[in-house]
């Protein structure tokens, strides 16, 4: 009795995916016949269609729904089992698979990997850019074996992943030259109704990190007269700098154009609730890794070091 393969299994997600057998031939750089060699075989060894034929077309049957789910569990976790088997070298070779939101990666990060890159130079980083929710799913999900970004994690997956803080940054109130603000000392609480504002997408850290603390001291940040929202914090910084309203923007990010006089944060003085205080809002960079997933020594040697550089 012949046992169910590695390549079989492969072969069969192509062709589940794709649902063309034409298609996942390609994908995989095999022959159409290979394919449908190795789907007849499964079939007819476990005595179950895995899809129907409809003319031209297929569609996945509930054998091939179950085997679907399996088979990804299998390859997953042979694809970990290999990973562990190379890392078995010192550290020597093998890849670590970083997501970070958007400012996190491209402002603080860097810096991290670079030193890390020191210590382990054999090793491939390989780091994926998305907004804070984006990493949070990715995370819990296994894309990476390490997430970073700032904000709150994504409520849907706060049970899978085990948070630690590694950092951490504060967002500024920034305007343009040519904002009636610039030349202000500092503003009040009731100003922040008075402008317009350019905005992050609300699955970004930075604006869960604004909008919290907005409803912290009990302002509604729907109230506000938005006029921009866009998907980066480049793009929001670039809006300002050119006369475009105000933005919270995270200070690792425009240190630059604070030096250079092209921005200028403007502090705001809590006036209404009794405290005659500064608003200061402080976000902890967070490290996400999923509780039960298998973790790698790269990824070890990797949260090591950060803890190492708090």
């Amino acid at each position: 009795m012949s046992s169910m393969t590695l390549d079989q299994l492969r072969i069969f997600l192509a062709v589940a995916e794709h649902l063309h057998f034409t298609r996942a031939a390609e994908v995989l750089y095999i022959t159409q016949p290979a394919v449908s060699a190795a789907i007849q075989s499964l079939e007819t060894e476990y005595g179950v269609r895995l899809f129907d034929r409809i003319g031209r077309h297929i569609e996945i049957t509930e054998a091939g729904k179950l085997l679907q789910v399996e088979a990804k569990k299998i390859l997953e976790q042979v694809a970990l089992t290999e990973r562990g088997l190379r890392e078995l070298n010192n550290l020597q070779r093998g890849e670590l698979k970083l997501g970070a939101s958007l400012t996190i990666g491209n402002y603080w990060l860097p810096d991290k990997i670079s030193q890390f890159k020191q210590l382990y130079p054999g090793i491939f980083v390989n780091c994926t850019l998305a907004n804070a929710d984006d990493i949070c799913e990715g995370t819990a999900l296994g894309l990476f074996d390490i997430g970073l970004m700032a904000g709150e994690v994504k409520p849907s997956v706060k049970k899978s992943l085990d948070k630690e803080v590694v950092g951490s940054d504060r967002l500024q109130i920034v305007v343009g030259k040519s904002h009636p603000w610039f030349k202000r000392k500092n503003i009040f609480l009731n100003d922040l109704f008075t402008t317009d504002w350019v905005m992050r997408e609300s699955g970004s850290g930075t604006q869960q990190m604004f909008e919290q603390a907005l409803r912290n001291r009990n302002i509604d940040p729907s109230e506000l007269q938005v006029i921009l929202i866009l998907t980066s914090s480049e793009m929001v910084k670039a809006a300002v700098e050119n006369g475009v309203g105000a933005a919270a923007i995270p200070e690792l990010m425009i240190k630059k154009e604070l030096q250079l006089g092209t921005l200028r944060s403007i502090p705001i003085i809590d006036n209404v609730n009794n405290l005659n205080q500064k608003l200061d809002i402080v976000r902890p960079i967070l490290k996400l890794k999923h509780q039960q997933r298998f973790q790698t020594r790269l990824a070890k040697a990797f949260e090591e070091m950060l803890i190492t550089l708090i």
